[in-house]
């Protein structure tokens, strides 16, 4: 395309945040030499490059509208990813009883994938092997074992059936807190049709409003660029391969071998700390005041602050991925998340001294640990005597702050959507007919049969009706009207979080908005609170996930129909294997999990929040009411949107101040980030810094070649290499179905006290 430069000063018209440069969607970009815009407005362009700065500009000049025409569907790729979606979903449960809680990478799975699928069709025989023999009958069922060629299609369904069972789901754990504080055991039926029903309920929702936040070209979903950039570049830029995959497989190799070391034989890498190995010889309260602030390789064990950590399966490749303008956000709200909890706990607001600094477990007056049984009793239902015998619960001051971040990132991303991006979501109500109409992508799935909305209407009855039985047949202890409230509530916040997720790669964090309308609804019923907030809060994130497999669908040219049969087939495959994995762990290490402080191994802090949140949101109006102890949590929705307003007014009349733009400050991220570390281990949050600023900062800055063909490769490895080390440890040495077999002690894994040396706080007694 031919491109018309314009004279420095000339402003560009606004475009999404999403691009290379992160440009706020509210931003105007002056032009420097040698920048220019195509002569029909539709990209900028640097030295011949398109700038990618809109939904547009990645149709139609990031991923390529290509289509083969080659099967998608076969037995190789529902094979490969009915296995790798069990070792995916596996994972995925294991993490979710971890002191630090990680996403299973798609990338990873993708790679391993892809390096299985081209040695099935390598080594697997073909039917061209027994054409011209006696055994060329033969050749109908080799094709069928080994139709050939390993191609992107293929290889995509594969990789969506794994990545659609490793997606995390609610449900499951809410089944883990009924065995732990409720001794209640689910059933397995009960368990996977509950599971299923919101997984498929968010399916059946994003189907029908596939035509607004799938088809047009501004429905992105930023987030799975890099996986979609690597299925073409693995299969339309073959010459480039073998790098790309020697790469993989030593970088694979390499951190698989090293993760035994900090996660097993030298657990003191996972958070080395100068200070607190300085600290052996000093007084009590220093030792004490030493593991609060710097300590943070143990499960609730501190800030973590400056502890450096060489353990990969924590720190991820989600910081060689997120844009460095969203990760510097997070340093911000890392720097006030020190600063707030050391003043909440050292000033003994909310009465933190009498409660472990870190936790998300509730406590009653005296720093003992809650006895909810008393009070909740068999049924699972609010005793008022027995309450008003044993009181009502505390929180530790961390997890009071993280409650309120929580609302304070509703109420600020609300008003952000509305006054930074509102102008971008009418613009696409408005013109996503006309949209759809030009989208390359959009055109070239014309060839194939679209999945019809029956079908989708049909998922969604069929999911309505399963989670009925649940209601009706297991222990929710959700009324049936209350389940018809959740489902109305998730349906009717699903098209703005999907339409927010697609153009603007954030989403609002809706569970803690969830469990306080259960707990209106619903009081005194602490289970039936995890179950509202699972029948709404998860129908939205499960619906946002599948939307963005759909447009990675869309890009792929996977067939409409064989798309919608892979992600029922991944929904179920995950709703049996994380109800699998979180008996078996759950039975294993109980104890462990509903420690406040649990292990650096093993953690029952998810658990415990989900827990807290049920228990404190059913007592919601003698606890969060006006006159109670934290009337600041829901109070805070509505403070969270004054700053935005605020910032947005500054804004229109400043855009920048000194070098920085002043909408590139999203505030709910920083309120997110002030409270990662109310709980878990901390000691990470150093390494996860330096490494975001090498991958992209200095890489991406200074080596945009090799960050472009590498990066992602790289951090795919990276994670799939400690996962699967993991995964391996945490069945054969940490106990995760069985008696756990500890490395023997020395000095880099301490008999006694926290494996970083900080052993204030008791952690030697």
């Amino acid at each position: 395309m031919s491109t018309n430069c314009i004279s420095i000063g000339e402003k560009e018209s606004p475009v999404s945040p999403h691009s290379e440069e992160v440009i706020s969607p509210t931003s105007e970009k002056v032009y420097g030499e040698g920048e220019c815009a195509s002569n029909d407005g539709d990209a900028i362009f640097v030295k011949g490059e398109p700038v990618i700065a809109t939904g547009r500009d990645v149709s139609f000049y990031l991923v390529d509208p290509r289509d083969d025409g080659d099967p998608a569907l076969t037995f190789r790729s529902l094979f490969i990813g009915t296995i790798f979606a069990c070792l995916g979903a596996a994972l995925c449960q294991i993490y979710a009883f971890k002191p630090v809680q990680v996403s299973v990478s798609t990338v990873f799975l993708l790679l391993l994938i892809y390096s299985v699928g081209l040695a099935w069709a390598k080594f697997i025989p073909r039917r061209s092997s027994v054409e011209g023999t006696r055994f060329e009958r033969l050749g109908p069922i080799l094709e069928f074992f080994n139709p050939g060629e390993f191609k992107i299609k293929e290889h995509a369904i594969a990789t969506l059936v794994a990545s659609t069972a490793a997606q995390g789901n609610t449900a499951v754990l809410n089944f883990a807190v009924q065995r732990l504080y409720y001794n209640t055991d689910v059933n397995a039926i009960t368990a996977v049709l509950a599971t299923f029903s919101t997984s498929c309920f968010g399916y059946g929702l994003c189907g029908l409003l596939r035509p607004l936040t799938v088809y047009p070209s501004e429905m992105v979903y930023w987030l799975n660029l890099p996986t979609v950039t690597i299925f073409q570049s693995l299969h339309f830029d073959t010459t480039a391969n073998h790098k790309r995959m020697k790469l993989f497989w030593l970088a694979f190799a390499g951190m698989f071998i090293w993760e035994i070391f900090p996660s097993y034989i030298f657990p003191l890498l996972n958070g080395i700390s100068v200070f607190c190995l300085a600290s052996q010889h000093a007084s009590p309260s220093i030792q004490n005041m030493f593991t609060n602030i710097f300590g943070g390789t143990d499960g609730n064990e501190g800030l973590g602050l400056l502890s450096i950590s060489l353990d990969w399966q924590y720190i991820t490749s989600a910081y060689l991925s997120l844009p460095l303008i969203q990760q510097a956000n997070c340093w911000v709200g890392y720097a006030l998340c020190y600063i707030i909890l050391a003043v909440i706990y050292y000033s003994n607001v909310w009465n933190s001294l009498t409660f472990p600094m870190l936790s998300t477990s509730i406590f009653s007056s005296n720093g003992s640990v809650y006895d909810q049984s008393t009070v909740f009793g068999s049924t699972s239902q609010l005793n008022q005597t027995a309450l008003n015998e044993v009181g009502l619960p505390y929180m530790a001051g961390s997890n009071v702050w993280a409650n309120i971040t929580a609302n304070l990132s509703i109420g600020g991303l609300l008003a952000h959507c509305i006054c930074f991006w509102g102008p971008y979501l009418r613009d696409t109500l408005r013109n996503s007919h006309s949209d759809i109409r030009s989208d390359p992508h959009w055109k070239a799935m014309q060839r194939y049969k679209e999945a019809p909305f029956w079908w989708y209407i049909g998922l969604l009855v069929l999911a309505f009706f399963s989670a009925l039985i649940v209601i009706f047949k297991g222990q929710t202890t959700l009324p049936w009207y209350s389940y018809i409230v959740a489902l109305l509530l998730g349906t009717f916040v699903t098209p703005f979080s999907q339409l927010l997720f697609a153009r603007m790669g954030n989403g609002i964090a809706t569970n803690q908005l969830m469990k306080m309308v259960g707990g209106a609804i619903a009081p005194g019923r602490p289970v039936a609170n995890l179950y509202f907030s699972m029948w709404s809060h998860d129908v939205i994130s499960q619906s946002v996930g599948l939307a963005g497999d759909l447009k990675i669908g869309q890009y792929l040219k996977i067939p409409p129909r064989v798309m919608f049969l892979t992600q029922v087939w991944g929904t179920i495959l995950g709703a049996a294997i994380n109800y699998v994995v979180m008996v078996s762990i759950v039975n294993a290490q109980r104890t462990i999990l509903i420690d406040p402080n649990g292990t650096n191994v093993w953690s029952g802090q998810v658990v415990q929040l989900l827990n807290t949140d049920a228990i404190t949101w059913s007592l919601a109006k003698e606890l969060y009411g006006p006159g109670g102890r934290y009337f600041i949590v829901p109070l805070s929705l509505l403070i969270g949107v004054v700053p935005t307003v605020i910032q947005w007014f500054v804004a229109k009349r400043w855009p920048t101040i000194g070098p920085v733009k002043v909408d590139s400050i999203i505030l709910p991220i920083i309120y997110a980030c002030s409270a990662v570390m109310s709980s878990g281990t901390n000691s990470t949050i150093t390494s996860s810094i330096i490494v975001g600023l090498v991958s992209q900062f200095w890489l991406r800055k200074y080596h945009p070649g090799w960050f472009r063909k590498y990066n992602y490769v790289l951090g795919g490895a990276l994670d799939g290499g400690a996962q699967v080390m993991i995964f391996i440890l945490s069945f054969a040495v940490f106990g995760a179905s069985g008696v756990p077999r500890p490395f023997p002690a020395w000095a880099g894994n301490p008999a006694k006290g926290n494996v970083d040396y900080c052993n204030g706080n008791g952690a030697l007694s």
